[in-house]
C-alpha cells in the first residue's frame, strides 16, 4: 500500500484500539499462560512485540513480571502510558526487527496476528533470528495468529463494520493469495469529524512456514494450541498459539499436528 510504513497501523488505530478490540481474546487466560511459560523458563524478563496500548503487557506487569513492550507507534505507547499501571511496562519505540531491545528475555511474545505486520518473509525470518539471539536457554517465543484458510475468497470486498446515527465505519479490503498479502482500510465517517482512514496491511504465514522460520533461527516448536486456554490445536482450528523454544525446552510431548492450513 503506497505510503504505508511500520507506524501506520498503530498511529491510525491508537485512539480507537481499546474501544474496538478490547474483547478480541481472553486476557486472563492469555496472561496466565504467558506467566506460566515465563516461570517454566526460570523466570526473568518478558518482551511483547507490538505491545500497542498494553492490553496484555499491563496485566502481566501487574502480576509481578518485568515486562518490556516494543511498538513502532509512539501514539500506541502514549495510550499505554496513560493507563493505570501502564508506566510499569518498560516501553521501547521501534520495529520488531531492527529496534528489538537487548536481552536476555525468558519469554518473547507477539499477540493476535501482530507478527503478520512484518510484510515480507525476509523480515519475518529476521524477527525470529532477533528473538532467538535474545532468549535465555530454555526461553520461548510465542506467536498468536490466525490459520490461513485456502478456501478464503481473495477478492476485494466492502463491508459495514458498524453503524450508528452519527457514525458509520466501512471496511474495504483486498488480498493476494499468491503473495500471502492482504491490505485494507477502515473508513471511519462521523457527522462531526468527517472521514478518517485507518489502514492495515499483513503478510500471513502458514503454521508450517512458521515452524520452518523457527528452525532456521535454532528454535523448535514445543507446543501449539488453538488458544491461550490450551484448547488442543486440530486441522480444523482457525487460530493458533505456537510456542517455539530455544535449547532445553525444545522437546515436548504436547505438540499437536501442524497442517499449515485449515482443511
Amino acid at each position: 500500500m503506497r505510503g504505508y510504513d511500520d507506524a501506520s497501523y498503530g498511529d491510525s488505530f491508537a485512539d480507537v484500539y481499546d474501544e474496538w478490540y478490547h474483547g478480541i481474546s481472553d486476557v486472563a487466560a492469555t496472561t496466565r499462560t504467558l506467566a506460566e511459560l515465563t516461570h517454566m523458563a526460570g523466570g526473568g524478563r518478558v518482551l511483547e512485540l507490538g505491545v500497542g496500548t498494553g492490553r496484555l503487557a499491563v496485566p502481566l506487569a501487574a502480576a509481578g513480571l518485568e515486562v518490556h513492550g516494543l511498538d513502532s507507534s509512539d501514539r500506541m505507547l502514549h495510550q499505554m502510558a496513560m493507563k493505570d499501571g501502564g508506566a510499569d511496562v518498560h516501553a521501547h519505540l521501534g520495529d520488531m526487527v531492527d529496534a528489538m531491545p537487548d536481552g536476555p528475555f525468558a519469554l518473547v511474545f507477539v499477540a493476535y496476528n501482530t507478527f503478520f505486520n512484518l510484510l515480507t518473509r525476509a523480515r519475518q525470518e529476521a524477527c525470529f533470528g532477533a528473538v532467538a539471539s535474545r532468549l535465555v536457554d530454555g526461553g520461548c517465543f510465542v506467536i498468536e495468529a490466525f490459520v490461513p484458510d485456502p478456501a478464503h475468497d481473495p477478492a476485494s470486498s466492502i463491508t459495514v463494520r458498524s453503524i450508528a446515527a452519527d457514525r458509520v465505519v466501512l471496511s474495504v479490503s483486498t488480498a493476494n493469495a499468491a503473495g500471502q498479502l492482504a491490505e485494507g482500510q477502515f473508513i471511519d465517517i462521523t457527522e462531526s469529524g468527517g472521514v478518517r482512514l485507518r489502514p492495515w496491511s499483513i503478510r500471513w504465514a502458514t503454521t508450517a512456514q512458521l515452524d520452518g522460520m523457527a528452525a532456521g533461527a535454532g528454535m523448535t516448536l514445543s507446543e501449539r494450541w488453538e488458544a491461550f486456554d490450551r484448547t488442543p490445536f486440530t486441522a480444523e482450528s482457525e487460530r493458533q498459539v505456537s510456542v517455539f523454544c530455544k535449547g532445553n525446552r525444545a522437546n515436548s510431548s504436547s505438540v499437536h499436528p501442524s497442517p499449515g492450513y485449515r482443511s
